[in-house]
């Protein structure tokens, strides 16, 4: 019996220590006892789950932002390791058509990529892509103001971009018709069948008012998807009297679509009752702004003269196009500057966009 004692208190200590084991396995269950444990754990629910890595955001026509990796390493080597990162850039080509001059006006063709310095937002930028862009194809539209104020002058017009229609267009390229005056209509799609185009203009007619930029709106939008050069050449007095969207709004959109705007201002300068002088200043800027040309015409001569210069400019347009460094600034409008070395010390008349949006707008 006494060789037996010793077992039994053994055996008696076991089964406390199992009935307690028990208590503590049922207290762990409690969903109460549970939240208090977690509290505990995560006082104030200060330990936040970890955030998504938000998502990239993508520009128009403009740079990716830049993602940084860092990869640790957890291997227990003994040796100390420092973290390794890994940077990747993911941007967007961006292309700037520059049309180069010389003092008379006269295009320059035999530029090479050297002569070329471009920056973006004072920053010099390495140009990736340098060519003369005679051959890449055209998307063209053609808007013609057919308001009331324009009555005398619209046969001109139309004999004139009927002859442009027909000198400009390859079998690459495409010319899409619009007509605008109280209302837009696109009379024809874009083609290159000039027959097409002929038949389109014959059926252009008179309307009333002006709204000059829903046209210039919609022509870009009909622009944005083309590939190519974009090009949108505006006959008009230069008044808008019915427009739903205003100037700001047209130049943006003739900018988000790369749109090449040259505008033919048909009012005789020496005459100056009835014009609307602020009409024409917003052409002329908006045409600054997108790299093309403004003309006057009150003649067919100078019609025909107006729609030669820009078939001339746009057979010797230069591409150059680039990926953007890095940028700090938070503006949404990126500006360019190119400027070039001449070799015989000319001064040379240089066009180009004024820069681009690095978001689309919502309009």
């Amino acid at each position: 019996m006494k060789r037996l004692l010793p077992l039994l208190v053994l055996l008696s200590l076991v089964i406390a220590a199992h009935a307690e084991c028990g208590r503590v396995f049922s207290a762990l269950r409690d969903p109460m006892l549970q939240k208090q444990s977690d509290s505990l754990r995560n006082p104030a629910g200060l330990l936040q789950p970890p955030r998504p890595f938000p998502a990239p955001h993508s520009g128009w026509g403009a740079e990716q932002p830049l993602f940084l990796r860092a990869a640790m390493d957890g291997s227990d080597s003994g040796t100390s390791q420092e973290p390794e990162s890994t940077v990747k850039v993911d941007v967007k080509l961006v292309n700037v058509f520059v049309t180069v001059t010389d003092e008379h006006g006269s295009p320059i063709a035999n530029l090479k990529k050297d002569d070329f310095h471009l920056r973006e937002d004072g920053k010099e930028q390495k140009i990736s892509v340098f060519g003369r862009e005679s051959a890449l194809p055209l998307s063209i539209v053609l808007a013609i103001d057919t308001s009331l104020s324009t009555r005398k002058d619209l046969p001109l017009e139309l004999t004139s971009a009927r002859r442009f229609s027909h000198a400009i267009l390859r079998p690459v390229d495409a010319l899409s018709l619009y007509q605008f005056s109280e209302v837009v209509n696109e009379v024809s799609p874009f083609t290159s069948d000039v027959k097409q185009i002929d038949r389109a203009i014959d059926r252009i007619r008179l309307g009333a008012a002006t709204a000059l930029y829903d046209a210039l709106y919609l022509g870009s939008q009909a622009l944005d998807t083309r590939q190519g050069r974009k090009v949108m050449v505006v006959i008009t007095d230069g008044g808008d009297t019915a427009s739903k969207v205003d100037y700001k709004e047209a130049v943006r959109a003739a900018q988000e679509a790369e749109a090449i705007v040259y505008s033919i201002i048909v009012v005789p300068i020496e005459e100056s009752a009835g014009r609307d002088t602020g009409g024409e200043h917003a052409l002329i800027q908006l045409s600054t702004d997108t790299g093309g040309k403004y003309f006057y015409a009150g003649s067919l001569p100078q019609l025909d003269d107006a729609f030669k210069q820009i078939s001339d400019e746009l057979r010797t347009q230069y591409l150059l196009a680039y990926y953007p460094s890095q940028r700090y600034s938070d503006s949404s409008f990126r500006r360019i500057q190119v400027s070039v070395t001449g070799e015989t010390g000319s001064p040379y008349k240089i066009r180009h966009r004024a820069g681009y949006y690095t978001t689309k707008s919502k309009w």
